[in-house]
């Protein structure tokens, strides 16, 4: 005797996709990519056995040999020109003390700006997901390196030397607005120019100890986020139009332009006892200048280039500042 047929099952339908990935949980921001989570799983591995605690890693307490300069003198805004060359070797460690607190100084304040970036970007994502851990542990470093700026322009004697209020407010707006790689875009120019500087002076022989020390703290804490931020950046342009590259290269090129014509405050000059009218002028012709500049941008510019954000008018404002 035939078995009758057996009904075909029905299927049970699936969970509607809301187009945010399929490991999106119930009230949570879109997961980080394959790519994107491999690399802050690293980073994490490298801030669990290199972070440092600059409280007791640095000699707060050691005298400043008063022939010691604030940053090696190839990186004064006035070396190689005239009014370097008439300078007392007073005036001059006094000049880079303070040139090395103003760069300190703006570096706590584009910190606060990159906190915040970071911290709103990271509002409902996964917890569990390695880009989520790294980003605080990322905005860990940087409150400790806001900390030990702040404590080495105090060691130094030096004072606040803040951005100029349409600047601060600039900063605001941008802290407000920017999002994705735009925000990344931000982070990555700020932490690439300064890289390349303190590398310099962590090795300088003539530079103070603290400067020495904070710089190789800093360093080896930046490596991690601008690996980070790069990676960020290359996540959200996938797949991205030439409208969007467009916008961000030249968003991330404006942010360039404040930052870094913001580093050095013009008071410095007048700290060091020099005419600050004459001194801003030799700084601007200063051919030596420029090519620290580019120096210090090599990096960042090949990878804009490669990222399609070295755009015709991102390129005019590199150019402005010598970055290019």
């Amino acid at each position: 005797m035939a078995h009758p047929a057996e009904p075909t099952p029905t299927p049970t339908p699936a969970p509607a996709r809301s187009g945010r990935g399929p490991d999106r949980a119930p009230g949570t921001a879109r997961a980080g990519t394959p790519e994107g989570e491999d690399v802050a799983r690293r980073l994490l591995g490298s801030a669990a056995a290199l972070s440092c605690d600059p409280a007791t890693e640095i000699d707060w307490d050691a005298p400043l040999p008063p022939e010691h300069y604030g940053l090696n003198p190839e990186w004064s805004t006035l070396y190689g020109t005239a009014l370097w060359a008439e300078m007392t070797e007073e005036q001059r460690v006094t000049l880079t003390r303070h040139e090395v607190g103003s760069i300190m100084t703006t570096g706590i304040w584009f910190e606060m700006i990159l906190q915040q970036l970071v911290l709103r970007d990271q509002y409902l994502k996964d917890p569990a997901g390695a880009g989520f851990r790294f980003a605080l542990t990322e905005i860990a470093d940087e409150c400790r390196h806001s900390i030990m700026f702040a404590r080495a322009c105090e060691r130094m004697g030096v004072p606040a030397y803040r951005p100029h209020p349409v600047v601060a407010q600039a900063g605001r707006a941008f802290k407000a607005l920017a999002r994705g790689e735009l925000a990344y875009g931000g982070i990555l120019v700020a932490e690439e120019v300064l890289d390349v500087m303190q590398r310099d002076w962590m090795r300088g022989e003539n530079v103070l100890g603290i400067v020495r020390g904070t710089s190789r703290i800093h360093v080896v804490e930046e490596s991690r986020h601008m690996k980070f931020a790069r990676q960020e950046i290359r996540d959200r342009l996938r797949g991205a139009g030439a409208l969007r590259r467009r916008n961000a290269a030249f968003g991330i090129a404006a942010g360039a332009f404040v930052i870094v014509t913001s580093m050095v405050h013009p008071s410095v000059y007048g700290a060091a006892g020099l005419d600050t009218a004459r001194a801003l002028a030799e700084v601007r012709a200063s051919g030596h200048r420029r090519a620290m500049m580019r120096t210090s941008s090599r990096h960042l510019m090949a990878f804009l280039a490669e990222n399609g954000l070295l755009t015709g008018p991102a390129t005019a404002l590199y150019r402005r500042i010598h970055m290019l």
